[in-house]
């Protein structure tokens, strides 16, 4: 696993950004269950103590994570201003969804999984997945509702919308990682620009390319 694969991010504090970026990796090479400070810390090139007095916990550390993850997200569509609706959504169907035999973010996307088990029974991660997800869900329905103002879509529920989206992504995601059907990501994706992209712009007498988004920028969820 190579640094250039994790996410970067200038204007965070220093410490907090390799912690983080550390963490990734963590996850990565040992998933959620075995992963322990020691191996953030050595990933981090620090030591546990520095962990401890910043995060108190692992759980407290990994609840920060979550949300670093998805101020990561939020920036790199920020990133796309200027592009079209559907240049944007189809961004984000390829940064929610693994991509087959991308071995990092399988990992990663494993112990995401293997954290969110844990959501019925940790309400920290409970809250802030629940968090992360209205987050999600909010900047997929206002890219559809900014799609609708300037006449790229028609006129749809921008919220309803941006349910079956992550609803298709989630589900894509978890039955690639948990049954090992890896076909699910892009199957899915390629469903969404062609029922529900071409379907939005359909009114406006655009055919809708099927294709997606050549924006291979890295984030995870």
């Amino acid at each position: 696993m190579t640094s250039e694969s994790v996410p970067t991010d200038d204007n965070l504090p220093e410490a907090h950004q390799s912690i983080m970026r550390a963490t990734y990796r963590a996850l990565c090479n040992h998933g959620f269950a075995e992963m322990t400070m020691q191996d953030i810390a050595d990933e981090a090139d620090k030591s546990t103590a520095v962990l401890h007095y910043h995060y108190d916990t692992k759980e407290n550390l990994l609840v920060e994570f979550l949300a670093y993850m998805l101020t990561r997200l939020d920036e790199q569509i920020a990133e796309m201003e200027g592009a079209s609706a559907t240049e944007r959504l189809q961004c984000l169907f390829r940064r929610l969804s693994p991509d087959e035999g991308d071995a990092d973010r399988e990992q990663f996307y494993r112990a995401l999984l293997e954290l969110r088990a844990q959501a019925p029974y940790r309400e920290a991660y409970r809250e802030q997945l629940r968090a992360n997800k209205a987050s999600i869900q909010q900047m997929v329905a206002d890219i559809v509702r900014n799609g609708i103002e300037t006449g790229e879509f028609r006129p749809v529920d921008p919220e309803q919308t941006a349910r079956l989206v992550l609803a298709a992504l989630d589900g894509a995601r978890g039955a690639a990682i948990a049954l090992g059907d890896e076909e699910d990501p892009r199957a899915v994706r390629e469903g969404l620009n062609e029922f529900v992209l071409d379907s939005l712009r359909r009114e406006n007498g655009e055919n809708g390319e099927n294709g997606e988004s050549g924006d291979d920028t890295e984030v995870e969820e």
